[in-house]
């Protein structure tokens, strides 16, 4: 149980910085002069340093081990979301947004892994444990961030507060996660041949990742210009905040909800991602007919889409191979390129936005990015996982003595 907490905690930090920024869009712009393809880039820095990071994560957890990989990546996040209340231009805040995306990166890329070999019967509930977490941070940023900015400057929000208050939520976790001081991993133990380079030779290593990055290229362009959509609209930014948090709380539900139901009945995960993508192609179609379909209604939708198939995803990766430090590098490498890919999302539908004046035609690339997806899924048939990863790393050395991880972590006496 202990642990099952410690997930959560250091998951709520992987989204709040990057969901913090959008409901205050309007006082950022004001006070730095900052423009929109720069403002796209507080969302597309940090995803691409987190699918940087995400690549040579593993290596690091090798290295170092995953609990010290993961106290580097939450201190990394705690550092840069601090350095945000001095921060007096657009570079500052860049610079902190890759930093956070590093920080963000190296924990995604040790903790699938490592969720993996904590509990190898449950992968399904605990990944969709740790990826609801992760989606409620982005709520949390969301709804939060423009609320601490109006408590401590009134009427002129003081967005360096709404900015850095997540410094405070990653030190706590890292506080956390250091005390479970028992913490012992049999995937930190060094391996030959265990590494992210070997999935450039497998298709469908490059298959997963392009599923994964153009999923995700959704949620980036939502976060990004979900608020200021509606600010158009006239809406305040606490209202457009409330929106993107709306959203993200079913993402919640299904990120939690969908692995599980999945997992119900059985392996095949196809028909679960067809109708979390079906939900998503539902969410921008109402966005791009500008259909009378209630904000709520849409972002409820769209978030369950979203949330589904991110948890949906990171299962399919880590149920192709069944080593868990095997599994964990299959998850760095498609995090990796995936989120890379969902960088560039953003700036098209950004780009868009500024040469037409409106989100018409960036929501219709979004839904068209979402056909395209749908007749890949069914290239996921379990039955063939392991003719797909054959050959990819080598067969994990015999371990007679290693026992289930759990009783590692000296719980019993700190829950």
């Amino acid at each position: 149980m202990a642990f099952a907490v410690v997930i959560v905690l250091v998951a709520l930090n992987l989204r709040a910085f990057l969901t913090s920024s959008s409901p205050l869009l309007a006082p950022i712009r004001e006070a730095t002069g900052i423009g929109f393809h720069a403002v796209a880039l507080l969302t597309v820095l940090p995803m691409f340093t987190m699918g940087a990071m995400s690549l040579f994560g593993a290596a690091v957890g090798q290295r170092i081990g995953a609990r010290a990989g993961i106290a580097c990546g939450l201190a990394a996040i705690a550092f840069a979301c601090a350095s945000r209340y001095v921060a007096g231009g657009a570079a500052a805040l860049l610079w902190s947004a890759a930093l956070a995306g590093a920080g963000v990166g190296l924990v995604q890329a040790l903790m699938p892994g490592v969720v993996k070999q904590a509990y190898p019967t449950r992968i399904g509930v605990m990944t969709g444990l740790y990826s609801a977490a992760i989606m409620g941070g982005g709520g949390l940023g969301a709804m939060a961030s423009p609320w601490v900015a109006h408590a401590f400057g009134g009427a002129q929000p003081d967005w360096h507060a709404g900015l850095a208050i997540w410094a405070l939520l990653a030190t706590f976790a890292l506080l956390y996660w250091l005390n479970m001081r028992r913490m012992t991993f049999t995937a930190d133990a060094p391996r030959q041949n265990l590494s992210w380079r070997r999935c450039f030779g497998s298709r469908r290593a490059w298959l997963l990742a392009a599923c994964f990055g153009l999923i995700n290229g959704g949620y980036t362009s939502l976060v990004a210009w979900l608020p200021h959509f509606y600010a158009q609209q006239g809406w305040t930014a606490q209202q457009g905040g409330s929106v993107l948090a709306l959203m993200t709380l079913a993402q919640v539900v299904a990120a939690l909800a969908m692995p599980a139901l999945a997992r119900s009945r059985g392996r095949d995960m196809r028909p679960w991602l067809v109708l979390t993508l079906l939900a998503q192609l539902a969410g921008f179609g109402a966005l791009t007919f500008s259909l009378p379909v209630p904000a709520v209604a849409t972002a409820v939708v769209l978030g369950f889409g979203l949330g589904g198939a991110f948890a949906l995803c990171m299962v399919l990766a880590l149920d192709h191979l069944s080593d868990p430090a095997q599994a964990g590098a299959l998850a760095g490498f498609m995090q990796g390129l995936g989120f890379m890919i969902a960088a560039l999302a953003p700036f098209v539908t950004g780009w868009v936005r500024e040469h037409t004046g409106g989100f018409t035609l960036a929501w219709a690339y979004l839904a068209a990015v979402v056909v395209v997806l749908l007749p890949l899924m069914l290239c996921f048939d379990p039955k063939r996982y392991a003719k797909a990863m054959a050959g990819l790393f080598e067969s994990p050395a015999p371990t007679p003595h290693a026992a289930s991880p759990i009783p590692a972590f000296d719980t019993a006496r700190k829950a």
